[in-house]
């Protein structure tokens, strides 16, 4: 039999899928991590709504340091729990909202690792794009490092999504937020040499409207695709391994390296917020530096 408090997470959970529209991972992280704050408040003997309060809220986020739980970990349950007082707050179950006197852990930003120019040549030049699902492998790694899309982007892609004409493809992002993105030559090559002779050896009933299938037909899961970029970079060999994430963050980096500017970058990413562009920006410098020691007369370098 569920609380009180149980039952107002539901709600909430319900608030967020309809009026927030929030994605499905986020809606699951959140309703994961009250469910864990739902489980505290009932050990200590909280199951009414109006009797959380920032000591109960705070005790709860001090367990989960205790455990071990990263700092991403523990600034997400912080915003899960900030949004969920703040509605609670709203509908007047909560005379004060406690979520505001929580501080924020500070997540560790650290970007995955990126490719030089040189390895993503070497990459994209040297698959073995032999066969329907080499056709379909290639095609899948041009157009993550060619349009910097995440992998559920990707896979979320349908054949009508693609505008041949002018390039560009058509991506629902994260929050419902649709974009027009920028591909080159290469991967527009790719998605097409799939489309005519690669994707009709895989297609059946399941297929639908996807663009890229998976070997049974239906459309291709982000982790079937995950599992094709570490492969098929294993297979090429001499280029460091990488997540399609890595790519899309390759394709950043790239793209200011050659002078993009950062709204423009911002916008072929998808982010809300150019903050989070600005994230590479430090990984170009970072490179830039390292040319600078070593080539510069009067460069510092290292011993």
């Amino acid at each position: 039999m569920t609380n009180p408090l149980d039952e107002v997470v539901l709600e909430f959970g319900r608030h967020l899928s309809a009026e927030r529209d929030v994605s499905p991972h986020t809606l699951r992280a959140y309703l994961g991590d009250l469910k864990d704050l739902c489980g505290h408040a009932a050990d200590v003997g909280v199951a009414e709504p109006q009797d959380l309060d920032v000591t109960l809220l705070r005790a709860w986020l001090a367990r989960q340091h205790a455990v071990g739980r990263s700092r991403a970990t523990l600034a997400r349950r912080t915003a899960a729990v900030r949004a969920f007082t703040r509605y609670l707050h709203k509908r007047g179950l909560l005379k004060d909202d406690p979520g505001l006197l929580l501080g924020t852990p500070k997540s560790q930003r650290d970007l995955p690792g990126v490719l030089t120019q040189d390895h993503a040549a070497r990459l994209l030049d040297g698959m073995d794009a032999q066969g329907p699902v080499g056709l379909r492998d290639l095609a899948i790694l041009e157009v993550l490092y060619g349009t910097g899309v995440r992998v559920s982007e990707l896979c979320g892609l349908d054949i009508d999504d693609l505008d041949g004409g002018r390039r560009t493809v058509r991506v629902m992002g994260k929050g419902g937020r649709e974009r027009t993105v920028p591909m080159g030559e290469p991967a527009e090559r790719a998605v097409q040499d799939w489309l005519r002779a690669g994707r009709p050896a895989l297609a059946n009933e399941a297929s639908g409207p996807a663009l890229f299938l998976g070997a049974r037909g239906g459309r291709l899961h982000p982790t079937s695709a995950r599992r094709v970029v570490h492969a098929r970079i294993a297979e090429v060999g001499q280029v460091p391994d990488l997540s399609p994430h890595g790519l899309r963050h390759s394709a950043a980096t790239h793209l200011l390296e050659g002078g993009a500017d950062l709204r423009s970058v911002q916008e072929i990413l998808g982010h809300a917020s150019l903050q989070t562009t600005q994230l590479y920006t430090h990984v170009s410098a970072e490179r830039l530096k390292k040319v600078h020691r070593q080539a510069h007369p009067r460069g510092t370098r290292e011993s």
